[in-house]
């Protein structure tokens, strides 16, 4: 069975920064943070979901590929768009703002018990399951953003939250300009903006607005990646309620990890600038 990884461990020691220029030579992040940044670049370019998957379940995730009905694909970037929808709405605005250490086990446990259902039904269940587990993944991430100094009852950093299910998709081998960490924060980014500033405006987040069905689309498009692989690996006969709520278990750990990847970059970013962050991030090896 595959362990789940805890995201406070540091990364092995193999890892060490590469220096590619003289900013980076005279980089002032200091030793403390430069280790927080690497352990970062680490939990967001983690190994797949699916390998996870298939080695917890002790089945190749090809078998639950095979049984996904031909359509499958379009009905769950459906669904998954509107388990996006649904989570923006409901998940962060009980959330206090006082910064606390996050409640991972809590929302770890909240997801098995959804997943246990998802595991005795099925592909069936996934549009009721999901907009659940969605939902408390949201609230777990945004938890996570508020540990790390994040206000959330900001605009922008409730989309900040939205935009960790865009980083969760392909694994390690996803590095690309375009779709790697950075990349996809870029292509992001000016939907964010307009979201937020639309959203703050309005005075309250509006689903039907066109700019935000755009960011949640786009969103969706990755997010579907992993939910396929979910999805696929309930779709095993034999998974029943325990498989489901191992699936969930490491589903939302995934995303966990990525969330304390993504605010610990974009803490640093708020002491460092973006452009010293993101050098010395890609430097790292």
């Amino acid at each position: 069975m595959c362990p789940v990884l805890s995201h406070t461990e540091k990364i092995p020691d193999t890892a060490e920064v590469q220096p590619a220029s003289e900013a980076i030579l005279s980089t002032p992040i200091t030793t403390e943070h430069a280790q927080a940044l690497k352990n970062a670049k680490y939990l967001l370019e983690n190994p797949g979901l699916a390998a996870r998957f298939s080695n917890s379940i002790a089945s190749p995730l090809e078998k639950g590929m095979a049984l996904l009905p031909e359509n499958a694909r379009e009905t769950i970037l459906k669904v998954t768009s509107n388990a996006l929808e649904t989570a923006l709405n409901t998940a962060l605005y009980s959330l206090g703002k006082d910064q606390q250490p996050a409640w991972n086990l809590l929302h770890k446990a909240s997801a098995a018990v959804s997943g246990a259902a998802g595991g005795v039904f099925g592909l069936p269940a996934l549009a009721i399951e999901l907009p659940v587990s969605t939902t408390i993944m949201l609230r777990s991430i945004a938890d996570i953003a508020r540990s790390e100094g994040e206000d959330i009852s900001s605009q922008e950093v409730r989309f900040a939250c939205l935009e960790v299910f865009a980083l969760g998709g392909p694994g390690s081998s996803d590095d690309a300009t375009e779709t790697g960490y950075f990349g996809i924060r870029t292509a992001l980014a000016g939907l964010i903006s307009d979201a937020a500033q639309f959203a703050a405006s309005a005075g309250a987040v509006k689903e039907s607005a066109p700019i935000l069905m755009r960011l949640i689309t786009q969103i969706a498009a990755r997010f579907s990646i992993p939910v396929t692989e979910k999805a696929a690996a309930q779709a095993i006969p034999i998974i029943g309620a325990a498989g489901g709520a191992i699936i969930n278990t490491l589903f939302i750990d995934h995303f966990q990890g990525i969330a304390r990847g993504h605010f610990v970059v974009r803490r640093l970013e708020r002491i460092y600038g973006k452009e010293l962050v993101k050098l010395t991030y890609t430097s790292l090896s």
